[in-house]
């Protein structure tokens, strides 16, 4: 098999060749490598490889493959780690100066469980600095060129996990989604993207960004790969007090049910002023391939979607605000050389090491959580978040997905919107407040516009109810031909 051909193959397609001999773990290793090599010097997805312990992996598949025995369910399938994610002996830098040099000496759960089941770790993956920003373009380290449209961002956070699995420079990777940045970047570079329910996928090992909205998911080529990448993260971890001790599994198997007979929300307030008229028509074709599987498709309201925005920046910001405080120039990553007092210490490391975006959400979050200020902000913040998630909780008493779009535009172009935080903060209007809300959702490519840029159409679920989710996106896809 030529380079070519062993990288643009799905999770099942690789581990099947692995299985029956048509090719190695190691070859595929060594494949994506190259690829990488040529690729991504433009594209910049890769942070740091970790070539030693993937190839170490690959050789202890192929021996089973050799033995007969019988393969885990990833089994010398490729995979990119974003970069808030531990992964042992490699670099963790968030995307940060503050972090440069520092590498921890443990796995994160969701990397060991990767590797538990065969997965070859390739490395780390490039993302907006503490995963604050939707465009890849707040990374300490250059930003992510969109491989489908080399002019134009690729999403943000998880930019660089989005553009490596689009690019055919891994087969699948982890991504973490906060308020979008799983699912726009996925609607951006082409690819499956999945925002499981909060506690569904342990957080141990994540840099924390905003704890009680951050969630660690898988990017891959199909929704059945994606359905396999749950099926082996989701779980109770010992290590993480927030996952859930809800049963999980079967995703795989409730891809074969049909969708027959299942009702679909189409939420009004996610189709009003400021969609890009090709998006709308594109998901509105989704929903007629859904109706004509046998769905009933019926309009619900999701009254209080005006306020995520807002609500979801003091909630995030002072969540930094407070997880970003460890970052001090004294226990890890970066420290200046020109302190004369332990105060100056804090004040010269943190602004070298924090970028501008990052230095904003610190002193919005400061400001929410003041004295003075912490009800007027951050508690009636959290009041609105119950009114969302209310909202949604409604809304699925009446249907058992809900289909929208996943953003109001098409991919932008690099430096279109950074110097406007303002415009960059809407390009989340149709993700936070299923982030606030804990539902689960994901994001299906959905055809392209005139220009050729990917469009994704997002599906939403019930809490823990990832299978209903899945088994949509399967058939919307299956309606994309």
């Amino acid at each position: 098999m030529t380079v070519e051909s062993l990288t643009n193959l799905t999770i099942e397609e690789a581990r099947s060749a692995v299985a029956a001999g048509r090719t190695t773990a190691t070859a595929l290793a060594v494949a994506h490598y190259d690829r990488i090599e040529v690729e991504d010097k433009a594209i910049n997805s890769y942070l740091a490889l970790s070539r030693e312990r993937a190839l170490v992996q690959a050789e202890k598949i192929d021996a089973m493959a050799q033995r007969g025995e019988e393969l885990p369910p990833l089994a010398g399938v490729p995979v990119g780690i974003k970069d808030v994610l531990a992964m042992r002996g490699a670099p963790a830098t968030a995307g940060s100066l503050i972090l440069k040099g520092y590498r921890p000496p443990y796995d994160a759960t969701t990397v060991d469980r990767l590797e538990a089941a065969g997965a070859v770790l390739l490395g780390k993956l490039n993302c907006d600095e503490f995963a604050m920003g939707s465009s890849n373009e707040n990374s300490a380290y250059g930003p992510v060129r969109n491989p489908r449209a080399m002019d134009r961002v690729p999403g943000g956070s998880s930019g660089g996990s989005a553009a490596a699995v689009s690019a055919d420079l891994c087969v699948a990777s982890l991504g973490t989604d906060t308020g979008g940045s799983i699912r726009q970047p996925a609607a951006f570079c082409g690819v499956v993207g999945v925002l499981p329910t909060y506690g569904r996928v342990s957080r141990y090992g994540l840099i924390a960004f905003a704890s009680s909205l951050d969630r660690v998911g898988p990017f891959t080529k199909n929704v059945k790969d994606a359905a396999t990448m749950l099926e082996v993260l989701a779980g109770k971890d010992a290590m993480d007090a927030t996952s859930s001790d809800r049963p999980a599994g079967g995703y795989v198997d409730a891809l074969e049910k049909p969708v027959e007979g299942l009702r679909i929300g189409v939420p009004e307030e996610y189709f009003g002023e400021g969609l890009d008229p090709e998006i709308r028509a594109a998901v509105e074709k989704a929903l007629d391939g859904l109706k004509a599987a046998g769905c009933t498709i019926k309009k619900v309201s999701l009254p209080h979607t005006k306020y995520a925005v807002p609500t979801y920046y003091v909630i995030a910001t002072a969540e930094a605000s407070s997880n970003l405080s460890r970052f001090d120039g004294v226990r890890f990553g970066l420290r200046t050389a020109e302190a004369k007092s332990l105060s100056d210490l804090f004040r010269k490391t943190r602004d070298a090491g924090f970028g501008p975006e990052v230095k904003r959400r610190i002193l919005l979050g400061t400001y929410a959580l003041s004295a003075g200020y912490y009800d007027a902000y951050y508690k009636k913040a959290q009041q609105v978040r119950t009114l969302l998630t209310r909202d949604f909780l409604a809304a699925f008493n009446e249907v058992d997905a809900i289909v929208a779009p996943v953003t109001p535009t098409p991919a932008f172009k690099l430096g279109e919107k950074t110097d406007d935080p303002i415009k960059m903060y809407l390009e989340d209007i149709y993700s936070v407040a299923a982030s606030l809300a804990g539902i689960c959702g994901m994001s299906v490519p959905c055809g392209e516009t005139s220009a050729a840029l990917p469009i994704g159409v997002q599906v939403l679920g019930r809490h823990f109810d990832e299978a209903t989710m899945l088994r949509v996106a399967k058939a919307i896809e299956a309606a994309q031909g």
